[in-house]
Parts: C-alpha cells; structure tokens; sequence
C-alpha cells in the first residue's frame, strides 16, 4: 500500500480517468427520459455512490467467492444506455419520467441476480453469445442511441436548432478529438471529460449555461433504497438486460485478464468467477440503490498499464472518493449543469466508439462464412427499421409489440436468434474449419494437401494425419475431430511411442525464454502462467527427471488457459503413481486434448465456446 498522501494522488488520477465515462450514463438516461434536474442530480449521486461500493466488491472482496482482488474499478456499463432508455420509453408510451424507473430497476435487479447466480455454468451459455452475436449487438446498441446524441447535439434551450447550439455541439466535438489526436498516456484518457469541461466553462462564460442547480442542491444527500418505488419486473425488460449482462461478462474475462497480466498475476478460472459474481452484486445493489449495472472500466484498466501502480488499494481509494461525491449534491448539480449540445457531442463519441467496438468484435468472426454475414445484416436492418419507424409496433399483437419495443431490443434478438437458427438447428453446413477451407472442400484435398493444412496440429510427426485422411468423407466438424483422435489412440505401439517423444517434457517447455519455445512448440504462447518462481521451477525440474527415469519418457501435459504452474506439478505428481500402461495412455490422451485444441484455434467461431474464451483471455 504507498504512503496516504501519494495513495490519495493516484486514487483521485482513478478517478479523473472514470469520471466522465461514468457521470454521463445517468446524464444520458435522464436526458433521453425527460427527468427534472432534481431527478438527474439524484440517478448522478446514486451513480458514483454505488460505483464506490461496487469498486470495494471487486478490488477487496466479499468473503472468498466475490470479487477478483485487483486494481479494477468498477463503473456503470455503457452497453446498458440503450436497453435502460427502450425499457423506460416503452414502458410510458415514449413519455419517462420517473413513472418508468421502477421497471428499469426491477429488470436490473433481476439482470444482477442472474449474472450472479449464472456464474458457474458462464462457459455452457457462451456458445449463444460468439463475437458475430456480442458484435453486432453492440452495433446496433451503438448506431441505435446516436439519434439520442443527435437531439441533445442540436437542441440547446431550444426547439430547433441554432448556430450557438452547433458551435456549441461542433467545438466540443472538435475539443474531443483533437485530445485524442495529440494528448498521450493519461491525459489521452481524458479527452471526453476535457471536451465536457471546456464546452460547460464556454457556456458559463457566454451566459448560455448557469449554476443555479448547485445552489438549490443540498449539501449532503444519501441516496436510500427504491428511492423512486418498489420495483416492477417486465418480462421483456429483464431479458433485455440479461443480455446486456451476457456481453458485460465477457467484456469482464477479458479485463480482469488484461489487469492479472499486467499485475503479474496469475488468473484463474476461479478469479474469473470472483468478477463475474462482483459484476452481478453490484448491479444488483445498483437497482436496489437507484443506479445502473455494473462492470470493470476499460480505461481505468489501462490507467494501470500506464502508470505501473499495481496496489488494489488505489482503486479503493478513489471507491472512497467517488464515495464522498456521491453523498455530495451540489457535485451532482455541477454534472447536471453541462449544455445539452456539449453533452450531445460526447454522447456522439461515445456511441460511436461502442458501435466501433462492435465492428471490431464481428470483425473477429469469419466473415467468408454467409452465415455470418446474414447474421449481422439482418439484425442491423431489423434495428435500424424499428428505429427509424418505431410505429410498426402498432400495428402487431400485443404480444408482439414487446420484442418490437426498440430497434436495440428487436437487433439483439434478431442476432441471437439466427446464430441459433445458423448455427445450432439442424444439419450444419459451410464455414470455414481451417485455411479458409470448407468441409466439403477438406473432403477433396488429396493426402499432401490434407497433411498441410493440419501440420500444426503435432509437432513434427505426420503420421496421424495420413491415417485421419484415410476415414474421408467427413459428415461433419466432429466426425473429423473423432477421427483425429482415432488415428492416434488405436495406432501401433511403436507409432504411438515414437509421438509421445516428440513432444518436450513440461520443465523444457515452461522453463525456457519465449522464443525458444516456439521453436519446440506453438502452445505455451497461449498460456498466461506469468514468471514461474524458483521454488516452482524446481519442483518441475524434479517431477520431469523423475517421470522420465520412471516411464522413460518426457513429461507431455495440456494447458488449458486456467491452469497454472501448481497444477502442472500436482498433475506430475498423481501421474507419477500409475502403471506404465496406464501412465502411456495418459500421455496419448494428454496429446490428443494438445491437438484437440491446436483444432479449435484453427476451427475458430465453428466452436463458439472456445474462441470466445479465448478472446475474452486474450483482450
């Protein structure tokens, strides 16, 4: 823990880099359903409040099952803007106000409850949420709320636009991305708030913006539980945020690994766990205390990068001090105070990044597959319709009209439901299983091709591809795996020797610099087992000299991305306990799981499950 004086510095450095991302969801809500200022100070305070006690959960931990234990701060996703605002706008005929919080609350609340209690079986759901489905509901999240952007962009204190109103609006937009273009390191994160303060300062100069809020707010404030009323649960609104969580939880694999790698600590499956079940107390004290879900702040996660300060207890610091703004109104009425124009250029930005970041994701899937490309277009063209002519609702059966409540809820659905139907239904046909190439394509390759395009899958020894393109046709993905694993287990002894030799033992593997291990193998590259102290090393020097004096052979295990240097060990250890016969056959099942794998790198989103973890590992 650094000194009080230089903790306090680098908590508040935390808390300048969150604060505009976070203060501008509640903005955003109350702006888009027409709540008084009064209102909007309050979701503001609400907000920071929570986000310290949210921070608290993840960074120290609620007994040994919440909260991962790092210097992470937690803040309101943006993923929930769209969702909350649909929920609230459908709710009261397009009208707000706070009539529609109760809903919004009760969907959080149950959104939370679900991430929370989800968490073991996160892995099995993954296989509905690939990067072409998390894609493009971003997407059309992002795309959906820039007409959001655009009403407070042009409308400043008046009904139609004005050219103060666009100067306004264009010299904050302009403010925004020339902070990006020639600020770096932590004043680069910072260009959002920059714009919102510059802007609001020229207001205030030019008269065209006060501070009476401030002056009527109180002094201290706290805000209380369903301060706004007991909550409502709506069927549709609650499985809109469910997905909203669904996405969140990815995006939180990959932080918490992005933060264990910088940290240099080794994250667990466990660790995950922790996170996720954070994430879903939080939100789910977030509806409880008039606040919004909850997830681990990109940003602040490079903050950490950045800075090089590892220590949690930075992150609690700046949780106390967003703690104090949040029990402070008139902070709130300052926020509550910016221009709409100057909010709406930020809001512009923002929206835009998400969307971008959604393009990134689908960018991630194999677009050559159809099915993917279909996926995406047809759920953006759902959400833009509805958006644009929200009306149609109208015209279809109650039942109906509530999956056609918005264009983010009718895209996100849209996206879901034809994964299933693609991906999931029936008989599967076309994608790409490796090099670009189709099953149906793999089945014509001759022997050499074939051999080629597999290679990676063992080392240097060949053999088990030539008898794996003996058993073509393949029906399907699997019956190629089968045949794969096939292909080695009933090989002849003197074969299947000769491939357990091929491989290097762990000590070998794990022990050696980077680059020397690519040159003996493609897999630890994946791993994320961090620096391997002395007394670790040396226990797997002995477990590997000992399993080759006892077998005669080297000590070949799977990675998997969870496991770490003492699992290695313990699994040597039992091993070393098994008859020879037995342990040969661990070592054949144990590269059999090393091709199983190398496959589904090369399979890619044909196994969902797979390549979505391990993006979520590697963000």
């Amino acid at each position: 823990m650094p000194p009080a004086g230089k903790l306090a510095a680098l908590g508040l450095q935390h808390v300048l880099a969150f604060y505009a991302g976070a203060v501008i969801v509640p903005l955003l809500i109350a702006s888009s359903l027409k709540l008084d200022t009064a209102t909007t100070v309050h979701l503001i305070n609400a907000d920071l409040l929570t986000c310290g006690l949210a921070t608290i959960i993840q960074s120290v931990g609620v007994g040994k099952h919440v909260g991962v234990r790092l210097p992470i701060i937690q803040g309101v996703t943006t993923t929930a803007v769209a969702p909350i605002i649909a929920v609230g706008l459908g709710v009261t005929d397009g009208k707000g106000g706070v009539e529609s919080l109760p809903t919004v609350y009760g969907a959080i609340i149950v959104a939370g409850l679900f991430t929370f209690f989800i968490t073991p079986v996160f892995a099995r759901l993954l296989k509905f949420f690939p990067p072409v489905v998390t894609g493009t509901v971003l997407l059309v999240m992002g795309t959906s709320l820039l007409a959001v952007s655009t009403n407070d962009f042009v409308n400043y204190a008046e009904s139609t636009p004005s050219g103060r109103d666009l100067a306004y609006g264009f010299g904050t937009f302009l403010v925004i991305v020339l902070a990006q273009r020639f600020l770096r390191g932590f004043l680069g994160t910072l260009s959002i708030l920059i714009g919102l303060v510059g802007g609001t300062v020229v207001a205030l100069l030019l008269g065209d913006a006060n501070l009476d809020a401030v002056g009527e707010a109180a002094a201290f404030g706290v805000t209380t539980p369903f301060y706004f009323g007991l909550p409502r649960f709506d069927a549709m609104a609650c499985i809109s945020l469910i997905i909203v969580m669904m996405i969140t939880m990815v995006e939180t694999t990959g932080d918490v690994f992005a933060t264990g790698e910088i940290v240099g600590r080794r994250i667990r499956r466990s660790d995950v766990a922790r996170a996720i079940r954070a994430d879903g107390l939080s939100t789910t004290l977030g509806g409880v205390l008039n606040s919004f879900p909850y997830t681990c702040f990109a940003q602040n996660v490079g903050l950490v990068r950045i800075t090089g300060v590892k220590s949690r207890w930075v992150a609690v610091a700046a949780a106390g001090i967003m703690i104090v703004l949040g029990l402070l109104p008139k902070a709130g009425a300052v926020v509550a105070s910016i221009p709409a124009p100057v909010l709406g250029a930020a809001s512009l930005m923002l929206f835009a990044n998400v969307a971008w970041v959604g393009m990134q994701t689908i960018g991630k899937a194999d677009m050559s597959d159809n099915r993917n490309s279909v996926i995406v277009t047809a759920s953006l063209s759902m959400a833009m319709l509805i958006t644009f002519r929200p009306d149609i609702a109208d015209v279809l059966p109650q039942w109906a009209q509530t999956f056609f409540s918005s264009g983010m809820s009718t895209g996100a659905i849209t996206a879901i439901l034809l994964n299933l139907l693609f991906f999931h239904v029936g008989k599967q046909a076309g994608g790409s299983v490796a090099g670009g190439y189709t099953l149906a394509q793999i089945n014509e390759f001759g022997r050499e091709e074939f051999v080629d395009t597999f290679s990676g899958l063992f080392n240097n020894k060949t053999w088990p591809l030539e008898v794996t393109w003996e058993s073509r046709p393949f029906r399907s993905v699997d019956t190629l795996r089968e045949a794969l694993q096939v292909a080695v287990l009933s090989a002849p002894s003197t074969q299947r020797e000769e491939l357990i030799h091929d491989y290097p033992d762990m000590a070998e593997l794990l022990l050696i610099g980077d680059e020397e291990s690519r040159e003996i193998s493609q897999d630890r590259g994946s791993m994320a087992l961090g620096d391997i102290d002395d007394v670790d090393a040396e226990k797997l020097r002995r477990i590997s000299a000992e399993y080759r004096e006892r077998f005669g052979m080297p000590f070949v295990a799977f990675l998997d991305t969870t496991d770490s240097v003492e699992d290695v060990i313990r699994s040597g250890v039992r091993r070393l306990a098994n008859s020879d016969e037995q342990e040969h056959r661990v070592a054949l099942s144990e590269i059999v799981e090393i091709a199983g794998d190398r496959f589904d790198i090369l399979l890619a989103d044909a196994n969902p499950v797979r390549s979505s973890w391990q993006r979520g590992f590697t963000a």
